[in-house]
């Protein structure tokens, strides 16, 4: 079994062919997909996804690039929409400064918002950051203070300071196919020092498909490559990681059901 950990399965991409995504990915053994939530005005249809399938869970949020045309979002609206079955994260939020398609103060409050509905809901957060990785790593460090909640980097590929930030407060990293990239080779050694029980895998479908499939919309099928990847710099076999990620995605997102056929 694997897990898809991050997906967009609410894209235009996937509109006219979704069910063909759905089996795809389940005839290569991976069970159970996390479809992200974006945009607050997307949610009816993030959730009419999970809704349709068996072990597709969805979360709550606003991503960064979308904080000025969404308004951000107050952590009692994420609270109330989190109360839904099939929501079992708060995200995806945190900073993007290499766009910057929202200012950076209005990306910060936001980001607050989320943790406190993190907090609150006792569900994992998803962060986002790409070129902010001080930022990220000040306020993260500055709100668990304030009190735990759990997470995961998504789609890590920043460099050391900022995972070994994560793993000190307990945060999960997840890796997507940017580990199978040819000139990838400092995340292939963060990777390395990653613990295993801090690791999940993800798409970020329909963006990064992973090699040999690069340059082709990804797919939560795909996933299999990146974890193939991240089970060779690890030195167990694929079976040993899928084993390890998918137990360590129950851990964290603990609102989701195992599939009955696939415990360990």
């Amino acid at each position: 079994m694997l897990v898809d950990s991050h997906c967009h399965l609410d894209f235009p991409d996937f509109k006219d062919e979704l069910d063909g995504v759905v089996e795809r990915a389940r005839a290569v053994g991976v069970t159970t997909m996390l479809t992200i939530c974006t945009q607050l005005s997307r949610f009816d249809q993030v959730r009419h996804i999970a809704a349709r399938f068996d072990h597709i869970y969805c979360t709550i949020g606003v991503h960064p690039h979308e904080v000025t045309q969404e308004g951000g979002a107050s952590t009692t609206d994420l609270m109330d929409f989190a109360k839904d079955p099939k929501v079992i994260g708060i995200g995806e939020t945190g900073l993007d400064y290499y766009y910057e398609h929202s200012p950076r103060e209005a990306q910060k409050r936001s980001f607050r918002c989320h943790i406190a509905a993190a907090r609150e809901t006792g569900l994992p957060l998803i962060v986002h950051s790409r070129d902010a990785e001080d930022d990220t790593a000040d306020i993260l460090r500055s709100e668990m203070a304030e009190g735990n909640f759990g997470g995961v980097m998504h789609c890590f590929s920043s460099r050391q300071p900022l995972a070994q930030a994560a793993i000190e407060l307990g945060l999960y990293i997840s890796i997507s196919g940017i580990v199978t990239f040819k000139n990838a080779h400092e995340l292939r050694s963060i990777v390395a020092e990653i613990p295993l029980d801090r690791l999940i895998v993800e798409t970020d479908a329909p963006y990064l498909a992973p090699m040999p499939n690069r340059g082709k919309r990804n797919e939560p099928a795909f996933v299999v490559h990146t974890a193939e990847r991240v089970a060779e710099i690890k030195g167990v076999s694929l079976q040993e990681l899928a084993r390890i990620t998918s137990d360590n995605f129950f851990a964290l997102f603990a609102k989701a059901q195992r599939p009955d056929d696939c415990r360990s």
